[in-house]
C-alpha cells in the first residue's frame, strides 16, 4: 500500500477547512447605508449609500431603492450623487438615475431623509442595474441572506423627540362637493321667455308691437284703397 507523504496530507486538509470556512461565511452586502444621525426620530438625515460595482463588463446606469415603512417618498430629497445623475421619486421609493458609470466603478450617492421612523432598523431594499441589464437585487431582510438589504441600525429616540407631521405633497385633500348649477338659457330663450316678474320678456313685448304696428299700417292702407275706388 502507497503511503501519502505527510505535506500532501497538510495541504489537503488545509484546503478543505478554508472551503468549510468560505461557505460558512454569510454573504456581506455590497450595497452599503450610513447616516449622520443614525437615531429613531433624528430629522434631517444624511443617509448615504454606496452601492459596489460588481459586474466586470459593464458599469451601474440606476440605483432603486424601496423605502421602509415610516418613510415615504416625500420625505426624501436629493443630496448628491454621480454627476449627471439624476433622483426620481417612484410610489414605494425613488430611483437615482443617470449615465452609465465606468466599468468597476461603485455608485456613491446620498438622501437627506425628513424623519427616521422609531425603529430598530430600517432596511432599504436596493436594486442596481447595469447598461447591460443585468440587476444585482439586495432585497432580503435576513442580513446572513446572499443578497441582503442594506440596513441601517438606530439608536433608541431621544426622550423629547416625536414623530413630525405628514408631509404636506401626501397629506389628503379634500374632495369638492359637487354644486348643482342650472345652464344659462340660451340667446333665443331669452327672448321669447318669460321675465324674472312673471311677464313677458322685453323680446317678446317688441314683437307684439311690431304685429300691431303692421295691422294698423294694413287698415289704413285698406281704407284708403276702397276710398280711392269709390271716388
Amino acid at each position: 500500500m502507497s503511503r501519502i507523504p505527510l505535506s500532501r496530507l497538510s495541504v489537503a486538509a488545509a484546503a478543505a477547512a478554508t472551503a468549510v470556512l468560505l461557505t460558512a461565511v454569510p454573504a456581506a452586502a455590497h450595497t452599503e447605508v450610513e447616516a449622520d444621525k443614525a437615531q429613531a426620530l433624528a430629522e434631517n438625515v444624511t443617509v448615504s449609500f454606496h452601492a459596489e460595482a460588481e459586474s466586470d463588463t459593464s458599469g451601474i446606469k440606476e440605483v432603486r431603492v424601496v423605502l421602509p415603512e415610516g418613510i415615504t417618498p416625500a420625505d426624501v430629497r436629493y443630496g448628491k450623487g454621480p454627476v449627471g445623475w439624476k433622483f426620481s421619486p417612484t410610489d414605494d421609493g425613488y430611483t437615482v438615475r443617470g449615465t452609465e458609470l465606468k466599468t468597476g466603478e461603485s455608485a456613491e450617492y446620498s438622501v437627506v431623509v425628513r424623519q427616521l421612523p422609531d425603529a430598530e432598523e430600517v432596511a432599504f431594499k436596493t436594486l442596481q442595474t447595469y447598461g447591460d441589464g443585468h440587476v444585482d437585487r439586495w432585497i432580503e431582510l435576513d442580513e446572513n441572506g446572499e443578497n441582503p438589504a442594506p440596513t441601517l441600525k438606530l439608536k433608541a429616540a431621544a426622550p423629547d423627540a416625536k414623530p413630525v407631521s405628514p408631509s404636506p405633497s401626501t397629506a389628503v385633500s379634500p374632495i369638492p362637493t359637487a354644486v348643482e348649477t342650472t345652464p344659462a338659457p340660451s340667446p333665443q330663450a331669452a327672448d321669447t321667455g318669460k321675465d324674472d316678474e312673471g311677464g313677458l320678456s322685453a323680446g317678446a313685448w317688441t314683437g307684439i308691437g311690431a304685429g300691431i304696428v303692421v295691422a294698423v299700417a294694413a287698415a289704413v292702407f285698406a281704407v284708403r284703397r276702397r276710398s280711392g275706388a269709390e271716388g
